[in-house]
Protein backbone atom coordinates (compact mmCIF):
# COMPACT_ATOMS: atom_id res chain seq x y z
CA UNK A 1 0.00 0.00 0.00
CA UNK A 2 1.16 3.52 -0.78
CA UNK A 3 0.13 6.70 0.98
CA UNK A 4 0.27 10.40 0.24
CA UNK A 5 -0.23 12.70 3.21
CA UNK A 6 -1.76 16.13 3.60
CA UNK A 7 -1.52 17.59 7.12
CA UNK A 8 -3.91 20.21 8.45
CA UNK A 9 -3.84 22.41 11.55
CA UNK A 10 -7.30 21.57 12.89
CA UNK A 11 -10.36 19.35 12.46
CA UNK A 12 -12.20 22.36 11.03
CA UNK A 13 -9.66 22.56 8.19
CA UNK A 14 -10.28 18.89 7.40
CA UNK A 15 -14.04 19.49 7.44
CA UNK A 16 -13.64 22.37 4.97
CA UNK A 17 -11.53 20.18 2.69
CA UNK A 18 -13.95 17.25 2.86
CA UNK A 19 -16.96 19.51 2.32
CA UNK A 20 -15.47 20.98 -0.86
CA UNK A 21 -14.54 17.65 -2.46
CA UNK A 22 -17.80 15.88 -1.62
CA UNK A 23 -20.15 15.23 -4.53
CA UNK A 24 -23.04 17.72 -4.78
CA UNK A 25 -25.95 16.92 -2.48
CA UNK A 26 -23.78 14.64 -0.33
CA UNK A 27 -23.84 16.16 3.11
CA UNK A 28 -23.07 13.05 5.21
CA UNK A 29 -19.36 12.16 5.25
CA UNK A 30 -17.23 9.77 7.32
CA UNK A 31 -14.28 10.91 9.42
CA UNK A 32 -12.00 8.75 11.56
CA UNK A 33 -10.80 9.42 15.07
CA UNK A 34 -8.19 6.75 15.74
CA UNK A 35 -4.94 6.46 17.72
CA UNK A 36 -4.54 10.20 18.29
CA UNK A 37 -5.35 11.26 14.73
CA UNK A 38 -8.40 12.70 13.00
CA UNK A 39 -8.30 11.70 9.35
CA UNK A 40 -9.96 10.54 6.19
CA UNK A 41 -8.57 7.92 3.81
CA UNK A 42 -9.35 8.76 0.21
CA UNK A 43 -8.59 6.06 -2.37
CA UNK A 44 -6.68 7.58 -5.28
CA UNK A 45 -6.92 4.47 -7.42
CA UNK A 46 -10.31 2.83 -6.75
CA UNK A 47 -9.65 -0.09 -9.11
CA UNK A 48 -6.54 -1.42 -7.32
CA UNK A 49 -6.97 0.15 -3.87
CA UNK A 50 -3.23 0.45 -3.40
CA UNK A 51 -2.87 4.28 -3.23
CA UNK A 52 -4.53 6.47 -0.60
CA UNK A 53 -4.53 10.17 0.20
CA UNK A 54 -4.56 10.62 3.97
CA UNK A 55 -5.76 14.02 5.12
CA UNK A 56 -5.13 14.37 8.81
CA UNK A 57 -4.46 16.34 11.95
CA UNK A 58 -3.51 15.21 15.41
CA UNK A 59 -6.34 15.05 17.91
CA UNK A 60 -9.48 13.22 18.92
CA UNK A 61 -13.14 13.74 18.14
CA UNK A 62 -16.00 12.71 20.37
CA UNK A 63 -19.55 12.35 19.23
CA UNK A 64 -21.22 10.12 16.71
CA UNK A 65 -22.42 12.85 14.35
CA UNK A 66 -21.08 16.36 13.91
CA UNK A 67 -22.84 19.22 12.13
CA UNK A 68 -20.41 21.52 10.32
CA UNK A 69 -21.20 25.05 9.20
CA UNK A 70 -18.91 25.99 6.32
CA UNK A 71 -19.57 29.74 6.74
CA UNK A 72 -18.49 29.93 10.38
CA UNK A 73 -16.10 26.94 10.25
CA UNK A 74 -17.59 25.56 13.46
CA UNK A 75 -18.95 22.14 14.33
CA UNK A 76 -21.14 20.71 17.06
CA UNK A 77 -22.37 17.28 18.09
CA UNK A 78 -25.94 16.51 16.97
CA UNK A 79 -28.39 13.61 17.17
CA UNK A 80 -29.68 13.81 13.58
CA UNK A 81 -28.88 15.38 10.20
CA UNK A 82 -31.68 17.91 9.84
CA UNK A 83 -30.42 20.76 7.68
CA UNK A 84 -29.56 20.64 3.99
CA UNK A 85 -27.35 23.74 4.27
CA UNK A 86 -24.93 21.98 6.67
CA UNK A 87 -22.45 19.17 6.20
CA UNK A 88 -22.50 16.26 8.60
CA UNK A 89 -19.61 14.05 9.62
CA UNK A 90 -20.09 10.63 11.11
CA UNK A 91 -17.22 10.05 13.52
CA UNK A 92 -15.87 6.53 13.18
CA UNK A 93 -13.74 5.21 16.03
CA UNK A 94 -12.77 1.70 15.01
CA UNK A 95 -11.28 -0.75 17.46
CA UNK A 96 -8.86 -1.84 14.74
CA UNK A 97 -8.19 -0.47 11.25
CA UNK A 98 -5.35 -2.15 9.37
CA UNK A 99 -5.23 0.42 6.55
CA UNK A 100 -5.10 3.27 9.08
CA UNK A 101 -2.47 1.39 11.09
CA UNK A 102 -0.29 1.10 7.96
CA UNK A 103 -0.78 4.80 7.15
CA UNK A 104 0.06 5.89 10.73
CA UNK A 105 3.17 3.69 10.74
CA UNK A 106 4.31 5.25 7.45
CA UNK A 107 3.53 8.77 8.69
CA UNK A 108 5.37 8.35 11.98
CA UNK A 109 8.33 6.69 10.25
CA UNK A 110 8.87 9.71 8.00
CA UNK A 111 7.67 12.85 9.83
CA UNK A 112 8.23 16.10 7.94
Amino acid sequence: MNFEFEEFNSPEDIFVYMSTIAPPMKNMLPINSYKGYIFSLIPLNPTTGDMYLVIYTKGKLDGKMLEFDMNTKKYKSVEAAERTDKNYFVVLTPKRNTIADAAIKELEKNPT
